[in-house]
């Protein structure tokens, strides 16, 4: 009939069928966590993973941050076969630690070696928080600790990055006895006068902030980060009390005298740089200069 030729038909969305679905490449876009911006992976890698809307600093793994810090990228790798035993026997550990390998590529949630900055050398020591959500356990503790000893031995300067949710609990007490390793490493190596500078990303809390990530003679942090030892709900929950909306963040640990600096990610190997270099005993040369 002709009202049916004239009749307006309602119009649906329509939603892509899975096959459709799988058509369109993954990895193209990543939306950010706190403005929640949409932006492309490679211009997100461009401006080293920070949102262009926000600032946010993206959390990175431990490979992508040598790749930004270290001179070419370059890294001398040190104990690169350790991984995690489970002398506890705690149901399900070996499975979970089996896992995470095959996810990360990663043996643990620290790579340590050495290699320059600025043409300066360095032990370095990195944390990711994508393998175990960079828990403290006997590995972690373990490497950072022969990373500091290298450092005393060759004399270089001492880099740790530090991201952690706390202490591994699957060690229990054999991953709160790191706290105290790599602490009393760290004594040894400031008794030596070694140079140590610790920097906090995003998130540094538990038995890390309570340990090593605390010690260094600079400590700076990327903005945003979150940092501390107990979380916002649980303090909130024990002193009953509503903590300020910036509270653990880099910014709010800057103001209460906890850090030194908090550098953007763009600038963090300037500034890294500058720190080697005055703390670096020039030669004179036989005219005086």
């Amino acid at each position: 009939m002709l009202k049916d030729f004239f009749y307006k038909k309602k119009k649906y969305a329509t939603i892509p069928s899975e096959r459709a679905k799988k058509e369109i490449p993954e990895g193209i876009a990543n939306k950010c966590p706190k403005c929640g911006a949409i932006q492309f992976s490679t211009e997100l890698e461009k401006n080293l993973k920070v949102c262009a809307s926000c600032g946010y600093h993206f959390i990175l793994n431990g490979m992508e941050r040598i790749q930004m810090t270290l001179d070419d990228g370059r890294l001398f790798e040190f104990d690169s076969d350790m991984i995690s035993a489970d002398p506890l026997e705690f149901p399900g550990y070996p499975e979970k630690v089996g896992k995470m390998i095959e996810k990360t590529g990663s043996k643990d949630a620290v790579i340590t070696g050495e290699g320059t900055i600025g043409g300066y050398p360095v032990v370095i020591c990195v944390m990711s928080f994508d393998f175990f959500s960079g828990t403290l356990g006997s590995v972690v503790g373990e490497k950072i600790t022969r990373a500091i000893e290298v450092a005393m031995q060759k004399k270089y300067p001492l880099i740790i990055f530090s991201t952690s949710g706390g202490a591994r609990m699957q060690e229990s007490i054999l991953a709160l006895m790191q706290m105290a390793k790599t602490s009393a490493a760290l004594s040894k190596f400031h008794e030596q006068g070694g140079l140590y500078i610790s920097v906090l990303t995003e998130p540094t809390l538990g038995g890390v902030s309570a340990s090593f990530a605390m010690l260094g003679d600079y400590v700076l942090a990327e903005p945003g980060a979150i940092i501390g030892f107990a979380g916002r709900r649980v303090i909130e929950q024990t002193i009953r009390q509503k903590l300020p909306d910036n509270f653990q963040t880099a910014e709010f640990n800057l103001q209460h005298g906890q850090l030194d600096k908090v550098v953007h990610r763009k600038e963090l190997r300037t500034v890294l740089t500058q720190i080697l270099d005055m703390h670096t005993v020039k030669e004179v040369s036989s005219d005086g200069r």
